[in-house]
This record gives C-alpha cells, structure tokens and sequence, in this order.
C-alpha cells in the first residue's frame, strides 16, 4: 500500500484534473457548431480506403462507407464468440462481471463520446471500438501469451491479438473493411501507452501489409511503435485504456478478490466514473483543434499509475485464477500439437476440420475466396485456438485429454 505521503501526491494530482471543459472550450466549440465549421482533421466518408473496389460496398446516404463497416463487424460469428470470452477473471461464477463483449462496447461508446466532442467521424470509431478485439484468444491476456509461447517456439512468429484481430476481417471472413478500421484495430493496442498520439503516415495496403507482417516477424519491437493513421484510431487506442482500467476494479471488488479500500486513490471501485469523466474531458480540452491526440502530464501520471496498481494487485493474482494457470498452459500446448497432427494426417473428423476449417471455407465461399490452411497450418491452428470461447476450450480439451480438469462454475454454494 501506498505511504500517506504517497497517497497525498495521488489525491493532489487528482485534484488538478478538470471536472468540466473549461468556458473557453466550451464557447469556442458551441460557436464552431453554430457555424457549420467541420474539424479539418476528421477522416471523412469519402476518404475510405478498401482493398476491392465493390460498388456493393460504397457509402450511401442511409449507410455511409464506416458504417457498413460496423455492420460487417456485427454480423461476424467472432463478434458473437465476444460473449464467451474472458475480460479479466476466467472461472468465476458472477455474471456481473465484465466478459470481452461488454469490454468492446465500453470502449466504443467512450470513444465515440470523446470523438463526438472532437467533431470527428464516430461512425469509424465505433467500427475500431467494436472490431478491436476480434482476434483474441480465450482466457484473456493469459490465453494470448500462452499461444504466443507455443507459436513462437513452433514457427519464431508471434502472435498479438490486434494482429489477429486484423487477420480476422481482413483474411478469415473476407469481408473488405477499410483500411481505416483494419489500422485502427491494428493500432489500438491499450497495453502501450502515450501522453501525445501523432498520426502516422500509412496510406496504402501495402504499407499496411508489409507493417501486419513486420509484427508478425519482429514482435514487440515492432508492435510498440504502432500508431494510427486516423485521429479516430488515436481515441480508440487512450480509449481501450479508460474502458479497462476502472472496471477491472469493480470486476475485481465484486469478485470478491479485493476490497473497496485496497487502492491507493482510495476511491475503490467509485474509480471507474471518476476516470471516465475526468479524463474524456482532459483528453478534449487538450485536443480540440489539433491534428494528434493529447492529454495532460497529470492525467498521464495518473492513468500510468492506475494501470501499474491494477497489474500489481489484480491482474497478476486474479484472472487465471491461481493453479489453473498451469493446467491451462498445458491444455493450449496439447491441443496444439493435436491440431497440428490432426491438418498434417488431413483427418477431416477431426474437430479443427468440422468446427473451423468447414465453417471459414463456407463463410469465404460467399466472397469467392478460399482459406490456404494447407499453406500454413501452423497460422491455421492459431486461427482456431484464438477463435474459441473459454467454455468452448475447456469442453474440447476435457474431451480430447481426460486427464485435463478445470474448475467447474457454479452459482449456488450449498456450505
């Protein structure tokens, strides 16, 4: 726990965050509106960038180009998949606590009411809000790191769930979604913080390409200096950030994993709406007008602080919870390797054929394209371990390996 003095600095720095927009902004911005004036930096509708040039996919008055992005984004069986997936606390038999589907919905409507305020185009932001994390895996950060592990050793790729995010709408379901979102979601990663967001100069897909592959072969030296090409992009990415670090307190009192009063800030779970207005209206007021995304030195300190408190005391003790982490690793090591053998023998019983490989063929099919699992079956097996809900997961590797046992939820304790 923090010292007195220590919690005095936090509470001080706190204090300086604004609560409102100041009158300035809120004057400057009300006479932009009133006269028409449109925020020159906004990406708009007319600038989509698509892979194929469809007529079926132009923007329309009744469906505009990012929002049928959105709406492919919706329609996919791994937005679907969101809500069997882990946010933070993998077993826990509370259905009030956050799943990945609430997660990318709060990330969208922070962001858009961030964008809405900055006069850019929301209908983009929600699109990169709801299709950041389509590529997760199950089981969380932990699920991600254990596949990485395996893949990695395997191959000497790696796998970051924005990366396969990406692969998901761009590859797996063919569905020509902008270059505008797939950077978005390539860049969103929430992990890798910024006081100050700058554009970058992407423009093409091949730039894009050759960047999606440059992380697949470098890793985290290339991931960490990932930006995006909208200001949109750069409101999802702070915007991941605020989502998470607030709820993920509540999540963990509610768990039962701590108490109200064992954070520094002493707000408890009260944390999640002081951090959602304090820094939406930080992030305006130091942004409107300008052509990146900034927020104070205060509000920096403080969500840098907010996350290495959270790290320290939730997220390296509460979400696999304690021995099922190791069981779990071994579960993503042998159903791996069973894949693996599985695409290798050509074994179309096999589950990885029937649940995964039929299904993306048919799903392809509609696009007049085709998945190459037999170029790659090493990619075609992290394809679909990254693509399974946590009970999904669980049910299959129980089957496959009954020495395998994870923690059963239950919802009525009879002690």
């Amino acid at each position: 726990m923090a010292t007195n003095q220590e919690t005095a600095v936090i509470k001080a720095r706190m204090d300086r965050i604004p609560s409102a927009l100041s009158p300035e902004l809120v004057e400057r911005i009300s006479a932009d509106r009133a006269s028409g004036a449109v925020n020159p930096y906004r990406c708009n509708d007319d600038q989509v960038i698509r892979r194929i040039d469809r007529a079926v996919d132009k923007g329309t008055l009744m469906r505009p180009a990012f929002m049928r992005d959105t709406e492919k984004i919706l329609h996919l069986p791994a937005y679907t998949r969101y809500a069997g997936k882990t946010q933070v606390f993998s077993f826990r038999s509370n259905d009030d606590l956050s799943r990945r589907g609430l997660h990318v919905q709060l990330v969208s409507r922070i962001a858009r009411d961030i964008g809405h305020a900055l006069g850019l185009n929301c209908d983009l932001i929600e699109a990169i809000g709801l299709g950041h994390d389509l590529g997760h895996t199950p089981f969380g950060h932990a699920g991600e790191r254990f596949l990485n592990d395996i893949y990695h050793e395997h191959t000497g790729r790696f796998f970051f769930h924005n990366v396969q995010s990406v692969r998901v709408l761009d590859a797996l379901y063919g569905r020509n979604v902008s270059l505008q979102t797939l950077d978005g979601v390539l860049c969103h990663n929430g992990e890798y913080e910024q006081r100050v967001f700058e554009l970058s100069d992407m423009g093409s897909f091949d730039q894009f390409d050759q960047t999606v592959e440059d992380c697949i072969a470098k890793g985290y030296s290339a991931i960490e200096h990932l930006r995006p090409m909208t200001l949109e992009g750069c409101v999802v990415r702070i915007s991941d950030i605020l989502a998470y670090v607030g709820r993920d307190r509540q999540d963990a009192i509610a768990a039962g994993l701590l108490s109200p009063d064992a954070f520094d800030d002493g707000r408890g779970g009260a944390y999640n709406s002081w951090i959602l207005t304090h820094a939406s209206i930080d992030i305006v007021e130091h942004s409107y007008g300008k052509p990146r995304i900034e927020m104070s030195e205060d509000l920096f300190e403080e969500i840098r602080r907010a996350k290495r408190e959270n790290y320290e005391k939730i997220y390296s003790k509460g979400g696999i919870e304690g021995d099922s982490e190791a069981e779990l690793r071994e579960a993503f090591v042998k159903l791996y390797d069973r894949c693996l053998r599985d695409l290798n023998s050509g074994d179309e019983s096999s589950y990885i054929f029937k649940h995964h490989i039929s299904r993306i063929e048919q799903q392809l099919s509609y696009y007049d394209r085709t998945y190459a699992w037999r170029d790659d079956k090493d990619q075609a097996v992290v394809d679909y371990i990254a693509s399974m809900t946590d009970g999904y997961f669980c049910e299959l590797t129980s089957r496959l390996f009954p020495g395998l046992e994870f923690p059963h939820r239950t919802y009525i304790n009879e002690r």
